[in-house]
C-alpha cells in the first residue's frame, strides 16, 4: 500500500520477512524499482529498527540471476519454458515414479524459506498431501526439532513454544543464542540490542553462555564458555542445586504439572561437579548461576541453536523448560510465555499437534517427529536399494546440499535420482539436479502475513504487507503454484482437490474470528491491517495457563518417556567420560557453527552488498590452538571429520575457546552448474562437508551440527 507518493516515486510499507524479525520497511520505488530500503519507525514492533539483509530484497529483485520463468534441463542445459509444459512436466514425472515404485518413493524436502512465504504455509499442503509419501523431510531437523518436540510432548502442541519476555525480565539466562547477529530465532525479536540495554538499565543481567564470545555476549553482564553439547549437563545441575538448596519455587504451575518430582528425580544425579567434567563450567560458577536465577524476581532461560543442534539438544531444551517451571517462570510476566496471535494457527481447526513414532525410516529405523523423518538419513534413504528406496524428490526453496550434514553424500544420491523437482528463485547447489525448476514471484511482488514467526514474538502484533511492485505478467504466486501442482496431480490420480480459498480469504476469516477479532475491541479484520501498513501493537505476552495448554488433560507434561530414557543414558555417559562421543586422540578439537548478519543460511550470498568486505568464511580458533598447530593468521588449514575434509582460512581469536573451533555455515559454491555469479565469486567452504550425518540428538533426530571432532592441519 502506497504510503505518500509524488509523480515519480511513491512509498510501500511492508515487513522484511527474510529472517524472523519481520522488522517494518518503508520502500522506495521510482518507475518500477526499488531505489530506497529504510526501517520504518511507525513500525510498533520493530520501532525503526532494520539489518543489512532488508537492502537484500532490492538485490533479489533485480538479480540477472533469479529466475523469471520455469526452466527444463535438455542434454545438460536450461531451456526456459511455459508453464502449462511446466505443470505437466512436475506431476506427470512424479506420478511415473510414484506409478512404477509406489508411493513412498517420492521424497519431499521443503527448506527455511517455507515458513518465510506465507503463500507456502497456507497451500503447500494442496499439493504435497496428494503425494500420499512418509518420506517427508525440512530444515526444522537441522534447526529447531527439540523445541518444537518437546512443546508437543509437554504442552500439547508444537507451536506452543514459551517465549522469553526480554521486555520485563530481571535476568536473561541465554545458552546457545547470539540474537544480535540473529535478530532472534524463535523469539521473534527486533531490535534486540536496545531490548537488552533497556534490560539492564533497569537493573537486570544478560548471562550468556557459549563456546564463543558472541556479538550478543560483548553486551552481557557475564559470559561462561561452555564445551559444545554441555548445555544439558549444565541445566540440569542448575535443576539440581535449585532442588537441594530449597529454592524452587513452582507456585500454581505446581498444581498443574503432571510427575513433576519424576523429572526433579532425574536431576539427582547431575551435581555440579559432575556437570562439570561434561561442561567445562566450574561447580562453584554452576551453583552462583543457579542461585542468581532462582534468587532474581522474575528471570528466564533460553537456548537456540548451540543448545539446540547437538546430541543432547532435546535434553537441554528439556532442562530449560524444567528451569522456568520450578522457579514459578513459566506463563510469568517477565518469565517464559506463549503468544496469543491474530491468526493462532494453534487453536486452527485443522491444526497439527505433534507427532512420534507412527513410522519408521526403511534404512536406519529413525522414528518419524511431527511428520517428518530426520534430514540427516535423507541421502541414504536414496542411496540403499530396495522396496521404498527414494527414487524422486521435491525441494521446495531449500539446499540441503550445503544446510544438511554431510553434503557431499547428499550432492552425490541426489544425482541419482529418476526424477527432481524444484520450487526455487534460483539454480543453487541442490536445484542443479532437478529435471524442471519452477520459481514463483520475488518477495516484492506478492504479499505476506506472518503466520509462524507472530506465534513466537516477544509481543503480540498483526501487519498485513501488500504487494510493493506489480506481479510481472504470467508469474505465480506461491500458493497459486501449488494449487495448479494440486490440481493437475490430483485429475492425474482421480482425486480432483477442492478449490482452495485464496490466502487473503484464510486470513480475513481467521482474524476476524481470531481472539482480536470481532468479537473483541480490537476488531481486526484484512481491511483493518490493510488501512495499517504499519503494523498494529495488541499488547504484551500475559499468562495463559492452563487455558491455552493443548495436552488432552489441559496440564503440563513435566516428565517426556523418551526424555527420562534419554537423561538416564546421558548420566551415565559422563560417568564414563563419554558424553561427549568424540574419540578425543583422532579427533582432538571440536566444531560449532556461527552465523553472520548479513547471511541467513545459503540463500543470501547472491548479493554483493551482503557478501563484499572482509572474508568471513573462515575457521575461527584460539590463539594457543594455533599456536600448538605453528598456524598463523590467514594460513590454509585443513579441518577432517570422520565424513571429509575442508580447507578454508585461520582467523585467530580468543573469542573462541580452546579445543573449539568455528565455521559459519551456508558457505560451499564451488559447483560450477548453479546459476549464482556473485555466490561463486565468495564461494568459501561448506562447514556441512564435514558434518556427520550419524551425528543426531535422540531422541529428535535432530542434526548434531554443533559438536562435531575434527582434527586440524596447517597447510603450507
Amino acid at each position: 500500500m502506497n504510503i505518500s507518493a509524488t509523480p515519480s516515486k511513491t512509498e510501500h510499507r511492508r515487513a522484511c520477512h527474510l529472517c524472523e524479525a519481520i522488522c517494518g520497511l518503508v520502500i522506495e520505488v521510482e518507475q518500477g524499482r526499488v531505489v530506497s530500503v529504510k526501517g520504518d519507525p511507525q513500525d510498533p514492533f520493530s520501532r525503526g529498527h532494520i539489518c543489512p539483509k532488508a537492502v537484500a530484497l532490492q538485490d533479489i529483485q533485480d538479480d540477472p540471476d533469479r529466475l523469471r520463468k520455469p526452466v527444463k534441463k535438455v542434454n545438460g542445459q536450461w531451456v526456459e519454458i511455459e508453464w502449462d509444459e511446466a505443470i505437466e512436466l512436475a506431476c506427470e514425472g512424479l506420478y511415473k515414479v510414484q506409478q512404477t515404485h509406489g508411493s513412498h518413493a517420492v521424497g519431499v524436502y521443503q527448506g527455511n524459506p517455507n515458513v518465510h512465504n506465507w503463500g507456502l504455509m497456507t497451500h503447500s499442503s494442496n499439493f504435497l498431501g496428494l503425494l500420499k509419501t512418509r518420506n517427508r523431510f525440512s530444515a526444522t531437523s537441522v534447526d529447531q526439532l527439540p523445541m518444537q518436540l518437546l512443546a508437543y510432548w509437554m504442552f500439547g502442541h508444537q507451536l506452543l513454544i514459551p517465549i522469553p519476555d526480554i521486555d520485563h525480565t530481571d535476568y536473561f539466562l541465554m545458552l546457545g543464542a547470539n540474537p544480535i547477529a540473529s535478530n532472534g530465532s524463535l523469539m521473534t525479536v527486533p531490535d534486540v540490542a536496545k531490548r537488552i540495554k533497556a534490560l539492564q538499565a533497569r537493573g537486570g543481567q544478560l548471562v550468556v553462555v557459549d563456546p564463543r564470545r558472541t556479538e550478543t555476549a560483548e553486551l552481557a553482564n557475564q559470559h561462561h564458555f561452555i564445551k559444545p553439547a554441555g548445555d544439558a549437563a549444565f541445566v540440569f545441575a542448575l535443576l539440581h542445586v535449585i532442588v537441594h538448596e530449597d529454592l524452587a519455587k513452582p507456585g500454581r504451575l505446581a498444581e498443574m504439572a503432571d510427575d513433576l518430582q519424576e523429572a526433579l528425580e532425574a536431576m539427582q544425579p547431575f551435581t555440579p561437579e559432575l556437570a562439570e567434567k561434561a561442561c567445562g563450567i566450574p561447580a562453584a560458577t554452576i551453583r552462583q548461576i543457579a542461585r542468581e536465577f532462582a534468587k532474581a524476581p522474575k528471570a528466564v532461560a533460553y537456548g537456540r541453536m548451540g543448545a539446540c543442534t547437538q546430541k543432547h539438544g532435546t535434553l537441554a531444551q528439556w532442562g530449560l523448560y524444567l528451569l522456568n517451571l520450578i522457579t514459578g517462570n513459566l506463563d510469568r510476566e517477565g518469565g517464559a510465555l506463549v503468544t496469543t496471535p491474530a491468526l493462532d494457527l494453534i487453536a486452527a481447526p485443522n491444526s497439527r499437534p505433534g507427532s512420534f513414532g507412527r513410522w519408521h525410516s526403511r534404512v536406519s529405523q529413525r522414528p518419524e517427529v511431527l511428520g517428518e523423518f530426520p534430514s540427516a538419513i535423507m541421502a541414504e534413504e536414496m542411496l540403499t536399494p530396495g522396496e521404498g528406496q527414494i527414487k524422486a524428490m521435491v525441494c521446495i526453496a531449500g539446499n540441503p546440499v550445503l544446510s544438511t550434514p554431510n553434503g557431499r553424500q547428499l550432492d552425490q544420491a541426489l544425482a541419482g535420482l529418476e526424477f527432481m523437482v524444484a520450487v526455487d528463485l534460483y539454480i543453487n547447489e541442490t536445484s542443479r539436479h532437478a529435471n524442471v525448476i519452477l520459481p514463483t514471484t520475488s518477495p516484492l511482488e506478492h504479499d505476506h502475513y506472518d503466520l509462524i514467526f507472530n506465534i513466537f514474538g516477544v509481543r503480540n502484533q498483526a501487519k498485513y504487507s501488500a504487494p510493493t511492485l506489480p506481479k510481472p505478467h504470467g508469474a505465480l504466486d506461491d500458493w497459486e503454484l501449488m494449487d495448479k501442482l494440486a490440481a493437475y496431480f490430483g485429475e492425474k490420480i482421480g482425486k480432483p482437490p477442492k478449490p482452495a480459498m485464496p490466502p487473503q480469504m484464510l486470513l480475513d476469516f481467521g482474524l476476524q474470528m481470531g481472539p482480536y477479532g470481532t468479537a473483541s475491541p480490537h476488531k481486526l479484520s484484512l481491511a483493518k491491517l490493510l488501512a495499517h501498513p504499519e503494523g498494529i501493537d495488541l499488547g504484551p505476552l500475559r499468562p495463559s495457563f492452563p487455558g491455552r495448554l493443548q495436552t488432552p488433560n489441559q496440564r503440563i507434561q513435566a516428565a517426556p518417556m523418551e526424555v527420562l530414557k534419554a537423561a538416564g543414558a546421558y548420566a551415565r555417559s559422563i560417568r564414563a567420560g563419554s558424553s561427549a562421543g568424540a574419540p578425543a586422540q583422532a579427533y582432538p578439537f571440536t566444531l560449532i557453527g556461527r552465523r553472520h548478519i548479513r547471511s541467513n543460511n545459503s540463500w543470501m550470498h547472491n548479493s554483493v552488498r551482503l557478501v563484499k568486505g572482509k572474508t568471513r568464511c573462515t575457521l575461527m580458533i584460539h590463539p594457543d590452538d594455533a599456536a600448538s598447530l605453528q598456524l598463523q593468521e590467514g594460513q590454509m588449514v585443513q579441518v577432517q571429520s570422520r565424513v571429509g575434509d575442508i580447507a578454508l582460512p585461520a582467523e585467530i581469536s580468543s573469542h573462541i575457546m580452546p579445543g573449539v573451533v568455528s565455521i559459519p555455515h551456508g558457505w560451499g559454491h564451488v559447483y560450477g552448474d548453479t546459476r549464482l555469479g556473485v555466490a561463486t565469486q565468495h564461494a568459501g567452504v561448506s562447514c556441512n562437508h564435514i558434518t556427520d550425518e550419524q551425528w543426531l540428538d535422540e531422541p529428535s533426530g535432530n542434526a548434531a551440527v554443533n559438536g562435531v571432532p575434527v582434527a586440524l592441519k596447517a597447510l603450507v
